[in-house]
């Protein structure tokens, strides 16, 4: 396991096994925080709070996968639990009728060549649901089951939201919403 050393110095109440991981990871788990969010300062106290009760319950971490990955999930259900205290609301896809749910447009991704800095500025404008359903789909790798169980919601109203926010996403790209 990478950084076992670094862990297994922590649950002896090492400082500097503390510091070092934290320097490690602190980055690539603030910008997760931060495509969920899309709040530096909500990113920032997700960050702060993953760490203290990583750190805090670093003795119940069992070596079953690595520590980043561990560290990751923290990060992922507090960013998800901040979104939540917004009210996020996502529609369950099982309580709409099916005459509500617009019909897919054809759009030719092909067609679409932008830079990678206009994508992030476009998925920073999508509505707190599709972004964060597409981050954790496309950025952080989950599949719509385990999306589904992170964000309490069924696995069909998960696929509908990244669809639309796949639709959404490219609607704002073709028509310069993100620069």
């Amino acid at each position: 396991m990478p950084h076992k050393d670094l862990v297994d110095s922590c649950k002896q109440g090492d400082s500097t096994g503390f510091r070092k991981l934290y320097e490690l990871y602190a980055k690539a788990m603030y910008n997760t925080s931060l495509r969920i969010l899309n709040n530096q300062a909500e990113a920032e106290d997700v960050l702060q709070e993953a760490f203290t009760d990583a750190f805090r319950h670093i003795h119940s971490f069992a070596n079953r996968s690595s520590f980043g990955s561990w560290l990751k999930q923290i990060v992922v259900n507090k960013s998800i639990n901040a979104l939540r205290k917004r009210r996020l609301e996502l529609v369950d896809i099982d309580k709409v009728w099916v005459s509500e749910i617009p019909e897919e447009s054809h759009v030719d991704e092909n067609e679409i060549q932008l830079k990678v800095q206009e994508v992030k500025k476009a998925i920073m404008l999508l509505p707190d649901g599709y972004r964060t359903v597409l981050t954790l789909y496309l950025l952080e790798g989950y599949d719509h089951e385990e999306i589904s169980q992170i964000m309490g919601l069924a696995e069909s109203t998960t696929r509908t939201q990244y669809m639309r926010a796949k639709q959404k996403l490219l609607q704002i790209l073709k028509h310069g919403g993100a620069q």
